[in-house]
């Protein structure tokens, strides 16, 4: 099978900017450009083959390329964006599995950010400074104080946070990340600045669901032995420079390109495709050998 190079679904949220556009060749003329989503099954969003067929109908035809790993799961496990918080994006959770199979009939989230750009002073929210009651936290929301005991982590290009699900959190204006995260679209916003959506009202928020899933203390260090991040979803790895590895049977990779410009190898047929900053790459399992060479190169790899 052939390594594949996909197109984004794009997403105009009003906290976007132009980034993804101008700094990762993200072809779309939305404005606000605020997420590109490069690996993604999930309806709300899909990414698509050079032949413009959706990469979830090429896994439904061809379910060896995601690998024997995926077998486990009921849908492709997987979904990676690109996201440019121009302004701060809402303070917000996603359920477990069990709560969201249960009250939204899809899959929980659990996530991870890898900072790709962020101003000076830039800042993150990654739960709570310290353990508080399920009745504080309801009276902070409806008192507008909940920032005062929010974990506010200062963060620089490739700084890497994961977010278990129940875990508040908030990428604050000024950063772009990568998110590799759980392929679910289930999100409780808890806080939105006061701000109003395209329809000229304020923003959906989801205080009952928050209540319940929060954990309300803060966030836990990880052990990923190596790698960036690991959870039954999503093992990732970053890469700089130029590099060989094999894509066997047991997992697809999932190829980004965070920086520089080069090629991209298969060993067995020689076929090549040349990449660059802001491109993702599908290469299906059983692929084997391949080859990433070029300049300033620096990538996400992620696999089951």
């Amino acid at each position: 099978m052939s390594i594949l190079k996909l197109t984004p679904s794009c997403k105009d949220y009003l906290w976007g900017g132009s980034r993804l556009r101008t700094d990762f060749g993200v072809q779309s003329d939305l404005n606000p450009l605020a997420e590109a989503w490069v690996l993604s099954c999930h309806p709300d969003g899909p990414s698509y083959l050079p032949d413009g067929t959706m990469l979830a109908d090429y896994l439904a035809a061809h379910p060896e390329a995601a690998g024997t790993d995926c077998k486990k799961f009921e849908m492709f496990p997987v979904l990676t964006k690109f996201i440019d918080a121009k302004n701060n994006i809402s303070i917000q959770v996603h359920p477990s599995n069990e709560y969201a199979l249960e009250h939204e009939h899809q899959y929980g989230k659990t996530e991870m950010w890898y900072v790709l750009e962020a101003e000076p002073g830039a800042t993150l929210y990654y739960g709570f400074t310290h353990e508080i009651s399920k009745e504080e936290f309801e009276h902070r929301i409806k008192d507008n104080t909940l920032t005062e005991v929010l974990n506010a982590v200062p963060v620089k290009k490739g700084d890497c946070l994961f977010i278990p699900s129940g875990t508040l959190h908030a990428i604050r204006k000024g950063i772009v990340v990568a998110e590799i995260q759980q392929n679910s679209n289930v999100t409780y916003r808890i806080y939105d600045y006061g701000r109003k959506g395209a329809d000229g009202k304020p923003r959906q928020l989801h205080i009952p669901q928050a209540l319940d899933v929060t954990e309300r203390k803060p966030p836990v260090a990880h052990d990923f032995h190596g790698h960036l991040a690991q959870c039954d979803y999503f093992t990732v790895d970053a890469v700089e420079g130029s590099f060989k590895d094999i894509c066997d049977d047991v997992s697809f990779t999932s190829l980004l390109i965070l920086e520089g410009e080069g090629t991209l190898t298969e060993t067995a047929t020689g076929e090549s495709l040349p990449i660059q900053k802001g491109e993702s790459f599908f290469i299906p399992a059983g692929t084997g050998e391949y080859t990433v060479s070029g300049t300033d190169l620096k990538c996400l790899c992620t696999r089951v």
